[in-house]
């Protein structure tokens, strides 16, 4: 049973009612960390502009977002954010092999050679951030990403570490399947 009592869809009013509408008209479910932020709509506000900025503005792409939010959430043995990306990426044309691949390895994504390496260097900073070298900035700028792509690329990851661990605090179920 959850610790804390988050807004239910049916009791929401202003900017969480408008994000409710949003999630459920967009992917038919309220993603967990969104229903926890409920309890504080500012901060659940900060997070849709945050979310819309990774829509609109990031040079990253969809499929390279959810890439990155699945395999940290692999690390993070987070199942609610494994399986809701997982169903994107499901959307975006990844098979069941496709996924035994990138659980075995990261490096066998389907991405394009560029967004590859960026899904590299994101998962090898969250497993070990001090092992990422000067070489491992230059190479990601040979592919053409600037620093500010490098930023998104790395909060999009860590982001999957915060939302975790409130699941945990707050006895969200972080194991729940969609």
């Amino acid at each position: 049973m959850p610790r804390i009592e988050t807004v239910k869809p049916d009791q929401a009013q202003g900017i969480v009612k408008k994000g409710y509408d949003m999630f459920l008209t967009h992917f038919d479910t309220i993603p967990k960390p969104m229903e926890i932020l409920s309890v504080s709509p500012e901060l659940f506000e900060l997070q849709l502009q945050r979310n819309r900025y990774f829509a609109t503005q990031s040079n990253l792409s969809f499929g390279l977002l959810t890439h990155i939010r699945y395999m940290a959430s692999l690390d993070l043995s987070y199942g609610f954010c494994i399986d809701f990306n997982k169903k994107l990426l499901e959307k975006q044309g990844l098979s069941q092999e496709d996924f035994l691949n990138l659980g075995k390895d990261p490096f066998q994504s389907i991405l394009e050679e560029n967004e590859d390496a960026m899904l590299r260097f994101v998962c090898k900073a969250l497993k070990n951030p001090g092992s990422v070298t000067n070489e491992d900035i230059e190479k990601l700028k040979t592919f053409g990403w600037t620093d500010r792509d490098m930023v998104d690329a790395m909060v999009q990851g860590v982001s999957m570490t915060d939302h975790a661990v409130m699941m945990q605090v707050f006895d969200m179920d972080p194991n729940c399947l969609l």
